[in-house]
């Protein structure tokens, strides 16, 4: 094979291959969220976290212990010492493990990993086809009142390997909360929780049956429920909703990008605009009237080849009267 039929075959792999990589995998930028003409930034909540939910069927005896973790900024990565089998497929934002617990004790547990969300390569591209909007944007009722934005997240199925399986999306409501960062009650990578004064017992109880209200629960990102919906006719999708309760989804944050100017500022660009135009006609008047040169083509140059000599001798009348002011009055010798 030649060099050039090489060459050829080489760049049309690579094109073909480009085309195979879905295009969303890397759109979404947490740190620039731009939705209803509001730009949200959530760089500072980029990290796994994770929230937790338990269900109970005491007729067939067994327990259900969900742990979802979310990522917003980047694709999760598999815990140290995670069984591959357990775990999310490469390129999951949310994943969801299931654990099931028999509680006879008649059969040990099995733990199920469900992608909820990500970009995946698969034949059928499945994507994040991430979807952003505005609470006060919101037509829902129960959305009056609040500020932030909803992020929708798609691309998960489970089982991941049957054409058949149940869709899975992830619904996070970031809500305005300017006293919380967003990572109050965080749980760590190693599993470690911040000391809430609650047991595990007290989060299995409170969080038994929220039927899709979210948890009783200080921490700053809740558990609100995982159901199945159907968003569109003959569509049915699994639902995981989380609300996120942080200052980084207020509309008037300081991001530290100078977003807005005040009435101080702009006085100071229109009184500098004026004068520039003030100036710059003024002296286009005198060059074709008078056919001025130099200072002759300001506008009253006289006055202002006098500002300095006026300022100067301001200040020496400033100084003068500071002076007198510093002697006192009384008698002198005669």
């Amino acid at each position: 094979m030649s060099p050039s039929r090489f060459t050829t075959l080489s760049v049309a792999s690579l094109l073909t291959l480009a085309a195979l990589v879905p295009s969303s995998w890397a759109s979404l930028d947490c740190n620039e969220v731009l939705t209803g003409g509001v730009k949200f930034n959530f760089g500072e909540l980029g990290a796994p976290h994770i929230v937790h939910w338990t269900q109970e069927d005491s007729i067939n005896h067994e327990q259900k212990n969900w742990n979802f973790t979310v990522d917003l900024c980047q694709n999760l990565k598999r815990p140290k010492g995670a069984n591959k089998n357990e775990w999310c497929n490469h390129g999951t934002r949310v994943c969801a493990i299931r654990e099931e617990v028999d509680t006879t004790g008649s059969r040990n547990a099995t733990i199920t990993p469900i992608d909820i969300a990500g970009n995946y390569a698969t034949s059928n591209g499945r994507q994040l086809e991430e979807k952003f909007e505005r609470l006060r944007n919101s037509k829902s009722n129960a959305d009056t009142g609040k500020e932030g934005v909803r992020i929708e997240l798609h691309g998960g199925r489970w089982p991941a390997d049957k054409a058949d399986g149940t869709n899975q999306r992830a619904i996070i409501e970031m809500v305005c909360d300017p006293e919380r960062t967003g990572l109050e009650g965080d749980e760590k990578d190693n599993g470690e929780h911040e000391e809430d004064g609650e047991d595990n017992e007290s989060r299995r109880l409170r969080t038994k049956d929220v039927s899709g209200k979210c948890e009783d629960s200080d921490k700053s990102l809740r558990f609100c429920g995982y159901e199945l919906e159907e968003p569109a006719k003959d569509k049915k999708v699994q639902t995981l909703r989380l609300e996120w309760r942080t200052k980084h989804a207020c509309e008037n944050v300081e991001d530290g990008s100078g977003s807005h100017w005040g009435f101080f500022t702009w006085f100071i660009i229109i009184l500098f605009l004026a004068t520039a135009a003030y100036l710059i006609f003024g002296s286009w008047l005198n060059y074709n009237r008078y056919g001025a040169r130099g200072w002759d083509l300001l506008p009253h140059g006289d006055a202002i080849r006098d500002i300095p000599y006026i300022l100067k001798d301001f200040g020496r009348k400033v100084v003068t009267s500071a002076q007198g002011s510093g002697n006192r009055g009384g008698y002198s010798a005669v």
